[in-house]
């Protein structure tokens, strides 16, 4: 009996050992986890970044797809008024930012321009000839300062815009005359002021190498290539939401895109072909000192060169294709916009209605 006692008092000894181990061991491991996590949250808290914009609600994968609305200035006009200013969208696996009020856009553009200056390249912009050089999409750098100040000194100066009045005059004046000639009937107030900025980027970019009903067929053949474009360019398209689905083009968008510059592609360089033509005609005759166009003011520059930053034929083709989309589309589009505004808010349109409709008529206001 002695000897069953002992060695039941082993057993209770062994198995409280036992049990001290492993509570020896459950604490090490809690304490051990503890110092983990708290030194892991001491240190979130040192590189903690602001807090992200409040988002509406969304979906698995596609986030707030679904939910978008056609309208969107109506849709962000809404959000706007249930979050405030600055709202974010999950876009399939991208990740968006909408600033509606006036007051941060004019901070994030004008003030952080640079902190915000480099944009994601859309799949379907990668699929131009000319991709990220120029001036919209290239990242901020010397490339994309060069650009600038090329579009500055000669485009859009104070000089050239000057040169080009009788040009802006006759075109609107042209558009006016056009709208009156439909009072009562329906009309496409977007597509007239296409064709109209159309006509004046297109002068002023080539207008004094193609001359006549040259001038006129390369202004229609560009009118609908360029409407084309603008449509691929606003189209929803997956490759932009899941952009490791781009490769496979499910749309056919980027293909649709590479035909459209290929035919961008041909006229340009038909165009740049005669302005090297008529230049070395100039040099000839001792002729060549003032340019007509903005093309010729390019190549020219491009002739001159720049050691750090050179102007090169893809940039040229760049920075006409940058003129002539984005001078006649948005323009066209704000001013159809503002239309529809007048249509809509009658506090608008009663001081356009007092306007005395005999002035319309004048035949000297479209001379």
């Amino acid at each position: 009996m002695k000897l069953v006692s002992n060695v039941l008092q082993n057993l209770r000894i062994s198995e409280t050992a036992e049990i001290d181990g492993i509570s020896i061991t459950l604490f090490t491991l809690c304490a051990t986890f503890a110092l983990i996590w708290y030194s892991w949250m001491y240190t979130k808290s040192k590189t903690t970044k602001p807090p992200s914009p409040p988002s509406p609600p969304g979906l698995p994968l596609v986030g707030n797809l679904p939910f978008l609305n056609p309208e969107l200035h109506t849709y962000f006009a809404e959000l706007a008024s249930k979050y405030g200013p600055i709202v974010k969208l999950r876009l399939g696996n991208k990740i968006g930012v909408v600033v509606t009020s006036a007051n941060t856009a004019r901070e994030v553009l004008k003030q952080h321009d640079i902190n915000f200056a480099n944009r994601d390249v859309p799949a379907v912009t990668k699929a131009l000839s000319y991709g990220p050089h120029d001036i919209v999409w290239s990242p901020y750098g010397p490339e994309w300062r060069m650009l600038r100040k090329v579009c500055v000194i000669k485009m859009l100066s104070n000089t050239t815009l000057d040169s080009v009045y009788g040009l802006r005059r006759r075109e609107v004046r042209e558009m006016v005359s056009y709208m009156y000639s439909r009072a009562g009937t329906a009309v496409d107030v977007g597509e007239q002021m296409f064709l109209t900025m159309l006509n004046v980027i297109t002068n002023m970019s080539w207008g004094g190498t193609v001359q006549g009903s040259e001038r006129a067929n390369l202004g229609a053949e560009f009118r609908q290539v360029i409407s084309e474009i603008t449509v691929l360019l606003v189209k929803p398209n997956i490759s932009e939401f899941y952009p490791s689905l781009a490769r496979f083009d499910l749309q056919g968008i980027a293909k649709k895109m590479k035909g459209l510059s290929w035919k961008i592609e041909k006229m340009l360089d038909k165009v740049i072909d005669q302005r090297l033509e008529m230049d070395g005609e100039s040099v000839e005759n001792n002729n060549g000192k003032e340019c007509k166009d903005f093309l010729q003011f390019l190549l020219r520059l491009k002739e001159e060169g720049d050691s750090k930053t050179p102007l090169t034929m893809i940039h040229v083709k760049a920075l006409l294709m940058d003129m002539v989309v984005g001078g006649s589309e948005t323009t066209s589009n704000s001013i159809e916009f503002a239309m529809a505004e007048v249509m809509k808010k009658q506090e608008l349109r009663n001081p356009l209605v007092a306007i005395p409709t005999p002035r319309l008529s004048d035949p000297t206001l479209y001379e």
